[in-house]
């Protein structure tokens, strides 16, 4: 039988500790409506019942990043009217909050990990797993990476010779039984990381930190209870909880909130520069439409234009459904009608 953990306490029953939520983007452009949505499950999940917000920069990706974008994306935010207790133009006593500035944090961790065993170094490329996608676990994508691949222990201080880890990545090694957990929006989940992934890279050969590591150091370091986030991520789930109890710390409360798509079912992107919240500031929209357009997306009681902090007072997270929004191809003027 799989370890199913016991299910978190009712966040809003009165004697829940103040939670720890987050929003974390990543530069690449400016916020699309699907991005404004989870910010604002996230922010008005904490707010409502007292807690501390943080707004991070997720910007390990460099080649990706868009100058200029992270400032454009708080602003947007603050547009909305969200606000944060720690994180750019605020600080805070867990700075910095640009993960590009977070490496020794992230080599600390892989250094943790070495020691207890749980991470190896890896010259299987992506190229080499490719050639295993005809085996029977087939599938799109790369398959999971297999035991059998694994390299004979390395020897002790491995870790600290820069010979063991030259062009080499660094995968994690998965151990154990299904993952279960909770999730507030979705319901009960499980999955086998073995059989779904496989050992996973925690840092790539070219020395960079890999998303799954340094959202999970991250939301450790600054004390995150409660993630709330798009659909798109709730396959790493799994493979978060089990690096947070790796390295000692319990996993955060996860909800997953529904994909904004467009009228042909495909989710939303920064491509669809229409519909990014700059461009709906530009084409007149006031932010209270866009922000009651949102909570009724999150199935929150009320109509019509809203304020951020009156969702935010009644903000209800079992009252948001799975299935992805649809938005309106004419946004804009939709908004504008309201």
């Amino acid at each position: 039988m799989p370890d199913r953990p016991a299910p978190p306490s009712d966040p809003r029953s009165a004697d829940a500790a103040p939670p720890v939520g987050r929003f974390a983007p990543s530069p690449t452009g400016d916020l699309h409506v699907g991005s404004a949505l989870a910010a604002l499950a996230a922010w008005a999940s904490v707010r409502g019942r007292g807690g501390r917000f943080v707004w991070r920069v997720e910007d390990l990706d460099g080649p990706r990043a868009v100058a200029g974008a992270a400032e454009r994306q708080t602003e947007d935010a603050r547009w909305l009217g969200l606000d944060w207790d720690e994180g750019p133009g605020v600080g805070g006593p867990h700075a910095p909050y640009w993960q590009s500035e977070r490496g020794g944090l992230y080599e600390s961790a892989l250094a943790r990990l070495a020691r207890a065993g749980r991470l190896f170094p890896c010259a299987v490329s992506r190229s080499d797993l490719r050639d295993l996608a005809s085996a029977p676990h087939g599938g799109p994508g790369l398959p999971p990476f297999p035991p059998a691949l694994r390299p004979a222990p390395p020897a002790d201080g491995w870790f600290e010779d820069p010979e063991a880890r030259a062009d080499r990545a660094l995968r994690f090694r998965v151990d154990g039984g299904p993952v279960s957990f909770d999730d507030r929006v979705v319901g009960f989940v499980e999955e086998d990381v073995r059989q779904t992934t496989g050992d996973f890279v925690l840092q790539r050969r070219d020395g960079v930190t890999a998303y799954q590591l340094a959202v999970v150091v991250d939301d450790l370091a600054m004390g995150v209870t409660e993630v709330v986030r798009g659909r798109d991520l709730l396959d790493s789930t799994a493979r978060q909880i089990l690096l947070a109890r790796a390295l000692g710390g319990a996993e955060p409360v996860y909800a997953h909130v529904p994909l904004a798509v467009g009228a042909d079912g495909e989710k939303l992107s920064k491509r669809d520069e229409g519909l990014t919240v700059r461009a709906l500031r530009e084409a007149g929209v006031a932010p209270e439409a866009l922000v009651g357009w949102l909570a009724e997306a999150l199935g929150q009681p009320g109509a019509g234009r809203r304020a951020a902090a009156d969702v935010a007072a009644s903000f209800d997270l079992s009252r948001v459904r799975p299935e992805p929004v649809t938005v309106p191809a004419r946004l804009a003027a939709h908004l504008r009608a309201r």
